[in-house]
């Protein structure tokens, strides 16, 4: 197949852990034809929508792990599938690009995740669609709601819709002497809507992400330790990360949610579980690929090019339904 990966710059890349980097090793190693571009090289003219593609080889080598031709200006049509693995912040440019993919989509392009899902599937909102799983969580923009919140539970987890690896994450306790600068700091004084949750204590025990492919589950998740005085598991604020089997609870939550969102047009989703609770959605660029492959064996990559490689036999756009 002929495969086109919308991704951040590849010099960015830390391939001994970079989950896009295993999938494109994976597909190359299965003899499929890797072609890369980045959001800004996708754009709609003459009634269509093309891609500034540039053939990808992987070297195999350090440093200089990639090596790319001359771009080409293509259909995105014309490749069999579109593979959108461009991380967070989810901006205003993010979802013009959704838009964009979404055009090429009607034009016969397959794109994974589907663009319409990943523009609606916001990562926090998406808990709300589950809530049996979820704890006790309020959304709002105005100061009175997440107080009210507080003194009910005594002890929070604030954080903005559209954060990621952590960011602007703050928990407070009834009473706190900071309360009012961070609530002023993580809601802009009123210009800008979070999530508050009650604070789960198994946080401790790590903030698992469990993958779900083509709506299967994968059997081992990756629990995200927080390091020594710190609430957030994220690994990108210093969090551990150990691969563990999944809880009959992890499942229960998993094999719930994975026809849903395979329904969706969700290829690849990660959610976020603390102790027995469902915290987020992941369906723009989820990871942990390697670290589990890494400390179990069980060759995640692996699943996900053959869910892609069926998705594309079976000629759907961005997964099943």
């Amino acid at each position: 197949m002929k495969l086109a990966f919308v991704v951040d710059p590849l010099d960015s890349f830390k391939i001994y852990k970079d989950t896009t980097f295993a999938m494109m090793r994976e597909a190359a190693a299965r003899g499929h034809e890797l072609h890369t571009l980045a959001p800004e090289d996708i754009l709609w003219a003459g009634e269509v929508v093309l891609g500034e593609s540039r053939r990808t080889v992987l070297t195999g080598e350090k440093p200089r792990w990639y090596r790319v031709e001359a771009p080409a200006r293509v259909p995105l049509r014309e490749f069999d599938a579109v593979v959108m693995r461009k991380d967070p912040p989810f901006d205003i440019e993010y979802v013009y690009s959704t838009y964009l993919l979404e055009l090429a989509e009607a034009q016969g392009a397959r794109v994974f995740n589907r663009a319409r899902a990943i523009r609606d599937w916001n990562e926090k909102m998406g808990i709300t669609r589950f809530t049996r799983f979820i704890a006790p969580t309020i959304v709002a923009r105005s100061e009175a709601p997440v107080r009210e919140f507080l003194e009910e539970h005594g002890d929070i987890i604030l954080k903005p819709l559209d954060g990621m690896g952590g960011a602007s994450v703050f928990r407070v306790h009834r009473g706190d002497h900071n309360l009012n600068v961070i609530v002023e700091t993580v809601m802009h004084y009123g210009r800008r809507t979070i999530m508050a949750q009650r604070y789960i204590p198994e946080i401790r025990d790590g903030d698992k992400r469990v993958l779900l492919i083509g709506g299967k589950v994968v059997p081992y998740c990756l629990a995200r330790i927080p390091k020594p005085g710190e609430t957030r598991g994220n690994l990108a604020a210093g969090g551990t990360g150990v691969a563990r089997e999944l809880t009959a609870r992890d499942r229960e939550i998993a094999e719930t949610l994975a026809p849903a969102l395979a329904a969706e047009g969700l290829l690849l989703v990660g959610l976020d579980v603390i102790g027995d609770y469902l915290t987020e959605v992941n369906v723009t660029s989820p990871t942990c690929f390697q670290e589990i492959m890494e400390q179990t064996g069980f060759n995640v990559a692996g699943l996900f090019v053959d869910a892609l490689e069926a998705a594309c036999a079976a000629g759907g756009k961005g997964g099943p339904g």
